[in-house]
């Protein structure tokens, strides 16, 4: 693991955020978007968001939630210097037009792939990574050589998924919120590979728990 501050030669210090209910859930039945941050967790988050350069999510999200990635600057201590670059990773080009990701009001970067035929707008940064599908690695080595020394990942659950058994991460962070949600839809942190034995565990090292309003947040390290 890097330092708390040093960033890897090969790719952003990448830290890796979310909000799960007490089940490890990110969503409602069949992915409806859960508010599950409450106050206080979403300060924490726009904070974090302020002090990274780029913020990733995947196309699942953007389909599902339509999130602007933008900076509540009421919580926020002080306006930073420049907001952070918004990424999408978006294989096969399923990003709508009318995403809020691509309304030109912030910087950002479609991460895709080279058999991906769409076209995007003008004002959209386009980087291929990988023939058929989004290769990880090779894109946070392109965000590093652009710039990006602090990528927040945020989500959703196939991205935090590769993001984890690739160990690309350096902290993960987690916002429990005091609710059950059940079922089998709702989708839970992480999706992909199916651990079938000790060997595929991600084993994490904790860094922090401490109370955050209504819930907890806890830390992690790889």
């Amino acid at each position: 693991m890097v330092g708390a501050d040093a960033v890897p030669s090969d790719r952003p210090r990448v830290w890796v955020n979310c909000a799960v209910s007490l089940d490890g859930r990110l969503a409602f039945a069949h992915g409806v978007r859960a508010r599950l941050s409450g106050p206080e967790d979403l300060v924490r988050v726009h904070r974090l968001r302020a002090a990274s350069d780029a913020i990733l999510v995947g196309v699942g999200t953007v389909v599902q939630d339509d999130p602007s990635l933008r900076l509540d600057e009421e919580l926020l201590d002080e306006r930073p210097k420049r907001p952070p670059t918004r990424v999408v990773v978006d294989g096969s080009g399923r990003t709508p037009a009318s995403a809020r990701l691509l309304d030109g009001s912030l910087p950002t970067i479609v991460a895709t792939t080279e058999n991906n035929p769409r076209t995007y707008p003008a004002h959209v940064t386009v980087v291929r990574a990988g023939r058929d599908s989004v290769d990880l690695r090779q894109l946070f080595r392109r965000l590093r050589e652009q710039g990006v020394e602090h990528l927040m990942v945020e989500g959703g659950a196939r991205i935090l998924a590769s993001v984890a058994r690739e160990r690309l991460f350096d902290r993960w962070t987690i916002y429990y919120a005091p609710v059950l949600v059940g079922g089998s839809s709702a989708p839970p942190m992480i999706l992909g590979p199916e651990a079938i034995g000790p060997a595929d565990l991600v084993r994490l090292r904790r860094e922090h728990v401490a109370p955050l309003g209504d819930g907890f947040v806890a830390t992690f390290g790889p």
